[in-house]
């Protein structure tokens, strides 16, 4: 367990809340561990109806801690890795899934977006991808889903550029079902969270399973997910890594892919 997830069940939502404010919610291995606990303890108790995602401070999550992806770039033993577990939860959820979202959404942050079913953003948000940029592949099933939700070209745009999305943008892309006020960001997500617990769970579980491949999502996590951790052990991401942590630019051109 880690306190930086919040974990708390009202009213039939399970709200995870992300509270690693002072790192902009960077994802480590135990925060990752958490919200894979929730989202499983909500496919399994029928108290559930609804899980709600959240995060503290100006940031909804900076992506997952390069710390931790330097560590496994370098050989490193970090433990059993987290992110696959949560992110192939989310593929098989059936609970719906809400999510509030201010500030920064990096990497995870934003491909989980796909796998909710209703997105609220605050207009501080700002969308990225910047896998590429890591010497990474994208994550999440993103590689099929993002395109197919905003288009190939600006799918390409974000991936490989790391270009972001502004909360409007995003809004007009079809990415998200709102734009608010950060102020009456968690109101507006809560109400909708609640909404859904007053209609029927199992016709909003078939809903949802006839809205989304399961299995093509699944095939796809599986395929990102081998060539991801391949690219983790390039020198690419080694390089990628270490100029983060010296605050300077990659450079890739003396590297071997």
């Amino acid at each position: 367990m880690t306190e930086h997830v919040r974990t708390e069940l009202s009213a039939g939502i399970m709200t995870l809340t992300l509270a690693r404010a002072d790192k902009k919610n960077a994802l480590s291995n135990a925060m990752y561990s958490a919200m894979s606990d929730g989202l499983e303890r909500a496919e399994k108790d029928p108290a559930v109806r609804v899980v709600l995602f959240q995060g503290d401070g100006d940031s909804f999550t900076a992506g997952n801690d390069l710390a931790d992806f330097s560590a496994q770039a370098n050989g490193k033993d970090t433990g059993e890795p987290q992110a696959h577990r949560f992110i192939s939860n989310l593929g098989r959820a059936t609970r719906p899934l809400v999510a509030a979202v201010q500030g920064n959404a990096v990497g995870v942050g934003t491909t989980m977006l796909l796998h909710c079913d209703l997105v609220f953003l605050a207009d501080t948000a700002k969308l990225m991808t910047p896998f590429v940029n890591l010497a990474l592949v994208p994550e999440a099933a993103s590689s099929w889903l993002l395109p197919a939700r905003i288009g190939h070209v600006r799918a390409y745009a974000m991936f490989a550029l790391g270009e972001p999305l502004d909360a409007a943008t995003a809004l007009a892309c079809g990415l998200a079902n709102a734009v608010v006020p950060a102020a009456d960001l968690r109101a507006r997500a809560r109400a909708a969270a609640e909404a859904l617990t007053k209609r029927p769970a199992g016709s909003l579980n078939h809903t949802k399973a006839l809205m989304r491949d399961m299995d093509k999502i699944a095939a796809q996590i599986s395929r990102e997910g081998a060539l991801f951790r391949q690219r983790l052990q390039t020198a690419e991401a080694r390089e990628a890594f270490a100029a983060f942590a010296e605050r300077r630019k990659p450079d890739f051109s003396k590297v071997a892919g």
